[in-house]
């Protein structure tokens, strides 16, 4: 069982109990539509969608398609144009962030890892998502279709030739680190945010999310 769908069920777990509730607000998330997501996730992470053959271009439906969707889906109902041009330069930026630091470390060397590296670029997508989107739903688009973008940029160098391989978007190893980073920035807003909305005394800076 991968760290994707462990982390999966414990969130499950907390939405059944009751203890999501003003994270899913923000998302505009009910806990029945959010147990069934992640219900959706969990059985879709065995499937993959092909798109391209030269050179392999696949999506995995519950680590890649339903992310995507229910990216797109909060950022459609954002409540304002300000807090969805936020989120699109806090994507782009959280991508291209991810994407240098897997440049930095991709001559790092196996044998020398102190963590595994698409674990160091969830951890440092959530970080960078919440440091740009500030807002829940922000945070959580940038931190997931950010590392998504990762993917196409990967996928651009494949297609140069810069570099040969395939790309599995949400698959595999790619999963853990797509979850990872929304679940990290989310969970970054949440309590961070909540901690600066009480020293500013409700003031946050976060348009207007709450």
């Amino acid at each position: 069982m991968t760290t994707g769908i462990i982390l999966l069920m414990i969130i499950g777990l907390l939405v059944y109990l009751g203890a999501a509730h003003r994270v899913l607000d923000r998302l505009y998330l009910t806990d029945k539509s959010a147990l069934l997501i992640i219900a959706l996730m969990i059985i879709g992470s065995f499937f993959d969608l092909t798109i391209k053959r030269n050179p392999l271009l696949t999506i995995n439906i519950g680590g890649g398609l339903i992310p995507l969707l229910l990216s797109v889906y909060v950022f459609i109902k954002a409540d304002s144009r300000k807090e969805r041009i936020r989120t699109l330069v806090a994507v782009f930026l959280t991508g291209l962030a991810i994407y240098a630091i897997s440049i930095i470390f991709s001559d790092f060397g196996h044998g020398r890892d102190i963590i595994d590296p698409m674990y160091l670029y969830a951890i440092s997508g959530g970080l960078i998502a919440y440091l740009l989107g500030r807002s829940r739903r922000a945070s959580f688009i940038a931190g997931t279709i950010g590392f998504l973008l990762y993917n196409l940029f990967i996928y651009y160098r494949l297609l140069t030739g810069e570099i040969r391989s395939q790309l599995r978007i949400g698959g595999a190893g790619v999963y853990d680190s797509i979850i990872i980073s929304g679940v990290l920035a989310v969970l970054l807003a949440e309590f961070l945010g909540e901690s600066l909305e009480r020293l500013t005394g409700g003031h946050s800076g976060k348009g207007g999310e709450e």
